[in-house]
């Protein structure tokens, strides 16, 4: 499997899945849900979502995994995998929750994680 396609599914799978952990938050900001909507609402919705999130996940680990002939493995697939997420949580908080800021610790956290990248990939 192309290494960017199995990329390209978690970037997917995280969009999905960061909608179904934060999105009710930002429903309840607009006053789709309320606070008052049962936590049952909130969770079904969620799962929904979630659902739609393993359609994508599954196969970005199934196909991109070194045993199953993909790019990448397994603890590769794993750190790519929080990376993607962090990303998409920074860029969904910063474009749907205005009041949140990034500070320079943010940043030193990302190089961080471009650190553990970087030696997860080493020989």
């Amino acid at each position: 499997m192309n290494p960017w396609l199995t990329i390209l599914l978690l970037v997917v799978a995280n969009v999905f899945m960061t909608f179904a952990w934060y999105g009710h938050l930002k429903l309840q900001n607009m006053n789709v849900i309320t606070s008052n909507t049962p936590l049952y609402v909130v969770i079904l919705i969620s799962w929904g979502l979630a659902l739609i999130e393993y359609f994508f996940q599954v196969p970005a680990n199934k196909y991109g995994y070194t045993e199953n002939g993909g790019p990448f493995t397994l603890m590769q697939l794993k750190v790519i995998q929080e990376v993607i997420t962090l990303v998409v949580f920074t860029l969904f908080t910063v474009l749907f929750f205005r009041g949140e800021q990034l500070h320079w610790n943010h940043f030193a956290a990302f190089l961080c994680l471009i650190a553990a990248v970087y030696l997860v990939f080493l020989k």
